[in-house]
């Protein structure tokens, strides 16, 4: 019985020995294959563009190639559902937009939930937005466009890429604060609310900076303002609606990365210490400066509670919008 007990003590010293060593192999050794980073849009839009320039430097920094996945549509939860359901074992990441924050105010019924079905990993970057009208609107402000537009009431429109997207709810926190009266407009993406702001269907939009510095550099629009809350080195003369008329207002298009939920921390941790090194590689810095995004980062924790609080800030003002998707 004494030789018995003995044989199940070193057993169970012997198993307990091989647990904190398997987890540490499991971060240690990771990646041994390519991870799999899905981008819920779809592929040349805004949020692609950054992510492959970050995904391409955390594969040269890792040794493991990052395939960057594309399944757009609804806003991003069809990407955000795949994610979600994907294994937690870190061979598949979500390059996240500001709509994980959207999400669970406009659609009911989500198979997902995002604060309980992701563990976050790091902020990236935020894509300032921009405040555009058409050249035929004759505002070259911010302070004579309210002005106009509260002088023809419900006879301006203005372009989003989507009901419930970002660049539609920042138009629309704009329009509340100024008290302007005008028509919202949604299309299947900003490139086609672009291509009729550009025509003169609709008279204003307000849209990434990445997105709309190519009409802007061409006299094709007029950019009257940014919307986050400082200004851009691309466009270091064009002035932030704080700065101007509305004191605290910042809104932009920040994107991050998360995992779902159950992945093992130390793979979050190496994950989140590898994106921040690549933040601050110069290869990405440059890269991203060429397309006026402002790079963040964050710990794991940071991240979670600024989706948090953002779910929080945007079901306000969805709730505010009257805005509901099916």
């Amino acid at each position: 019985m004494q030789k018995r007990r003995t044989l199940l003590a070193s057993m169970l010293i012997a198993v307990s020995a091989l647990v904190p060593l398997g987890a540490h192999a499991q971060a240690g050794n990771y990646p041994e294959r390519p991870i799999t980073m899905i981008v819920p849009f779809p592929p040349g839009g805004p949020t692609d563009l950054v992510a492959r320039v970050l995904a391409k430097q955390l594969g040269d920094q890792m040794g493991q190639s990052i395939v960057v996945d594309n399944k757009g549509g609804a806003n991003g939860t069809i990407g955000m559902a795949a994610a979600a359901s994907a294994k937690a074992d870190g061979y598949t990441i979500l390059y996240n937009t500001s709509s994980i924050a959207l999400a669970p105010n406009l659609f009911k019924g989500l198979s997902f939930n995002p604060e309980k079905d992701f563990a976050a990993i790091s902020s990236t970057a935020v894509v300032p937005m921009v405040l555009l009208v058409h050249p035929s609107v004759p505002a070259n402000n911010v302070q004579e466009f309210i002005e106009y537009a509260r002088k023809n009431p419900g006879k301006l429109s203005y372009a989003s890429a989507g009901n419930g997207n970002v660049t539609h709810l920042t138009a629309f926190l704009f329009t509340q604060s100024a008290k302007i009266d005008a028509v919202h407009i949604p299309y299947r993406g900003s490139a086609p609310g672009m291509t009729d702001l550009v025509g003169g269907q609709v008279h204003f939009m307000t849209n990434t900076l990445n997105d709309s510095l190519p009409f802007v550099r061409e006299g094709r629009v007029k950019a009257l303002a940014i919307t986050s809350a400082k200004r851009s080195d691309l466009l270091p003369d064009v002035p932030t609606l704080a700065e101007q008329v509305m004191p605290g207002f910042e809104s932009g298009a920040w994107q991050g990365v998360v995992a779902p939920a159950g992945t093992p921390q130390p793979i979050i941790d190496k994950l989140n210490a590898e994106i921040r090194k690549a933040l601050e590689s110069e290869t990405v810095r440059e890269q991203l400066a060429k397309q006026g995004t402002q790079i963040l980062g964050a710990s794991p924790q940071e991240y979670q509670k600024y989706i948090s609080d953002e779910i929080v800030r945007w079901g306000e003002v969805i709730r505010a919008a009257g805005v509901t998707v099916n």
